[in-house]
């Protein structure tokens, strides 16, 4: 059979070419990968973002019907989709976590089908809208991870970096392994413990604060006595920033429900409480928890070659490997997390973790020079 031959309908209509058909073939196994995650997902949730997620995967089916139709619903020679998709299909199926969410938002980004002449523009515009879906999902675990997951990547960081100048500084001194291995041990104590306390005293300090701008529930009893021609309660909104006009009519519609109600505060009367704030914040327990823990782990890889009884150059550079491979995976994560390039975010936490320490890797061969 000629290559001509293979493009030909049973209608004898010509569709694409062979190189056409190979791509409408990938693309079909792609498509047919993508609806997988997302009903891999909707499987480990429920309620709306279930809903969500079989919607997607609904779309993709769309997607790959377009596909197939012009294929003349042929399925034989279809590949298996790009390594990417099925990475992600295999995260999903064992994980269904925000990472997940994260790898599907970029995936979706990276649609071909814009300049792809035998895309629809509609297929386009679900691909680019797929995108912002997914955005939203993640979104949501994000938030929810906001308060510990902060604390937890800044301490781990702060552990790595902080105790790997410490070490490779006193390292260069000169000095004996075992100084060089309690000075590190120090450095990890006293950095975890000082994070977690700082943690503590900062999550407590916004929630207060929060708590402080928070509107009085109490409030909500007065506006049954409330004069309605000098209407005070428009002064509450105004000062929340509404103007004058918007703040008087939101006022006169909130008394005038409590009127009716016979003096109950109707539950629109818009005073409200910030409760919501609280998710994002965290704890202060939790996030001192998760500094120390977490500067603790990270400030342990800089001073394990000590541990083991390494010494010398060969200590410090085995330390400074450890560290940047654990820099590139928190780097990676956090880009993973917040939608950004991985390499990237990898890339730059390396170079700032490493720039700090051979700061101080320099002072300590330099006072080492001037000790000796």
């Amino acid at each position: 059979m000629t290559a001509d031959d293979a493009t030909r309908q049973p209608d004898g209509q010509q569709r694409g070419t062979a190189a056409d058909r190979d791509r409408w073939r990938r693309y079909l196994a792609d498509e047919r990968a993508e609806a997988a995650v997302y009903r891999e997902l909707a499987a480990r949730r429920d309620g709306e973002e279930r809903e969500i997620l079989l919607a997607l995967a609904a779309a993709e089916g769309r997607h790959e019907a377009h596909w197939l139709r012009l294929l003349g619903g042929d399925e034989s020679g279809i590949p298996r989709a790009d390594v990417r998709t099925r990475m992600l299909g295999a995260l999903a199926r064992r994980f269904g976590s925000i990472f997940v969410l994260a790898l599907a938002q970029r995936a979706e980004a990276r649609s071909p089908y814009s300049t792809d002449p035998h895309a629809t523009a509609a297929m386009a515009a679900d691909e680019r809208i797929h995108g912002e879906v997914v955005r939203g999902l993640a979104a949501r675990g994000r938030r929810r991870l906001a308060g510990t997951f902060r604390a937890a990547v800044f301490g781990a960081n702060d552990g790595l970096v902080s105790n790997l100048a410490l070490v490779l500084g006193i390292g260069a001194t000169g000095v004996p392994a075992p100084v060089v291995l309690f000075t590190g041990i120090a450095g990890l104590l006293a950095g975890a413990l000082s994070m977690g306390a700082g943690e503590y005293v900062s999550v407590r300090s916004q929630r207060e604060l929060l708590e402080a701008s928070a509107p009085d529930p109490g409030a909500r009893d007065a506006l049954g006595d409330l004069d309605l021609d000098a209407n005070e309660l428009a002064l509450v909104y105004r000062a929340r920033g509404m103007a004058q006009d918007e703040a008087v009519d939101q006022a006169a519609l909130v008394l005038a429900r409590v009127q009716a109600a016979e003096r109950q505060p109707a539950p629109t009367d818009a005073i409200g409480t910030l409760e919501h704030d609280d998710e994002a914040v965290g704890t202060g327990m939790s996030a001192a928890i998760s500094s120390f823990l977490f500067f603790a782990s990270g400030a342990l890889i800089p001073v394990l070659p000590w541990v083991f009884g390494m010494s010398g150059l060969a200590a410090i550079v085995t330390a400074t490997v450890l560290v940047g491979i654990a820099l590139l995976l928190t780097g990676a994560t956090v880009g993973l997390l917040s939608g950004a390039p991985p390499l990237k975010r990898a890339m730059r936490q390396l170079a700032i973790g490493l720039g700090a320490a051979a700061v101080t890797y320099v002072l300590g061969l330099a006072f080492g020079a001037t000790i000796a």
